[in-house]
């Protein structure tokens, strides 16, 4: 993942983001250490916000497309009340080992439940609602896994996707996995079922969030 925003910028915003338990960090430094893409991760400054969002928009439940290797399962953990749930989705059996160990280290991990398999069939078997949903696993199969979610969330619901601006490709797609972005893109883009806003942060997230329906509105008594 090519970085779109200066270095010395990008250190300056870590610098001055709150800092994380030392859990995160080991796990950090594992996953570079032993996975082949450890740039798959979410960053401090990413995973923090992830975290704020969880709690600002006071999810109880939560779902995960992509596990890896937990960092960001555990930042969304943390957003979550006592008694909240997170379920997070992967294939990677090397990942998820990883993850596991650092979930029961963790004093948030009671609250994620793993399911591994491909997730477009977990999907099908969940059953709603889930406040809040990350999506981050293979980008060609976005838009599935936005449709899929998306009558898993009430109104109001919101969904974060990472890496919508894909190093920068979007902008001139070539191969088959930066035009699945832009299709995704383009397809949140226009949905008017949603409230949208792309942001810069890192390699780009989406931030999704479900309208009411128009048929709840209409049903809503006029204020006096």
């Amino acid at each position: 993942m090519a970085n779109l925003i200066p270095e010395a910028i990008d250190q300056y915003a870590e610098a001055h983001t709150e800092a994380v338990d030392p859990l995160f960090e080991e796990l950090r430094e594992e996953t570079y250490r032993s996975m082949a893409s450890p740039g798959m991760q979410v960053g401090r400054v990413e995973g923090t916000f992830l975290r704020s969002l969880v709690a600002l928009s006071r999810a109880r439940r939560a779902l995960e497309i992509g596990m890896f290797t937990g960092y960001s399962g555990l930042m969304i953990a943390a957003g979550l009340p006592e008694g909240g749930e997170l379920v997070t989705c992967d294939v990677d059996p090397k990942a998820e080992a990883i993850a596991r160990r650092y979930f029961e280290r963790s004093s948030h991990g009671s609250k994620i439940r793993i399911r591994m398999g491909p997730a477009l069939e977990t999907l099908a078997s969940l059953e709603p609602p889930f406040d809040f949903v990350f999506i981050d696993a293979d980008k060609e199969n976005y838009s599935r896994y936005y449709e899929a979610v998306l009558p898993l969330l009430p109104p109001g619901g919101l969904i974060v996707a990472d890496n919508v601006l894909w190093s920068g490709k979007v902008l001139d797609p070539k191969e088959a996995t930066d035009r699945a972005i832009v299709a995704f893109n383009d397809l949140v883009s226009s949905d008017p079922r949603v409230e949208k806003v792309m942001l810069t942060v890192r390699d780009g997230m989406f931030l999704i969030r479900k309208k009411q329906e128009p048929s709840a509105l209409r049903s809503q008594p006029e204020k006096a």
